[in-house]
């Protein structure tokens, strides 16, 4: 029954400002796992990527954000119910892309910090390819599409940072 439900969730599909609110959910925690790791790396190679990282999180935050802006007045009437988005949010992204980062949380080398970034961005692409996959919409797949691109690009840049050290 779980498994239909969630099942359910990812098959449906999408408006376009759930596509933003999606994307800055993943922006979001992606900002958090940066930053905080960013605070208990020693490397400081590692310590500029995971800044740069974090920095690039804002700046999409901020055009996702724009972009959410600009919609509102469109589907101000709409009073569309959210439970579908929320639900999704809750059920496939929280705590399932980027490794959920508090105080107690030790980070025992810059290795491991990078591993974890790693991992977190290729976690985003699967996710982000499924959705394209099953996603009818194409304004929907634009957002999507958009930053699949960047979290590929964030993959090959901590890639290319590992190989380095």
């Amino acid at each position: 029954m779980e498994k239909e439900k969630t099942e359910g969730l990812s098959r449906a599909s999408f408006q376009c400002i759930d596509a933003i609110e999606i994307s800055l959910f993943i922006e979001k925690e992606g900002l958090f796992f940066y930053e905080s790791a960013g605070k208990k790396i020693q490397n400081p190679q590692v310590r500029e990527m995971f800044s740069r990282l974090a920095d690039e999180e804002r700046e999409h935050i901020q055009s996702l954000q724009e972009k959410s802006r600009y919609l509102q007045p469109a589907i101000a009437g709409g009073n569309r119910p959210k439970e579908h988005l929320t639900r999704f949010i809750s059920e496939e992204l929280k705590g399932k892309i980027f490794p959920a980062m508090n105080a107690s949380q030790d980070i025992d080398s810059d290795k491991q910090a990078l591993e974890l970034g790693i991992e977190s961005e290729q976690r985003s692409i699967e996710m982000l390819q499924s959705l394209l996959e099953k996603e009818k919409k194409l304004d929907v797949k634009v957002i999507f599409s958009h930053l699949l691109v960047e979290e590929k690009k964030h993959l090959l840049m901590l890639q290319d940072l590992k190989t380095k050290l």
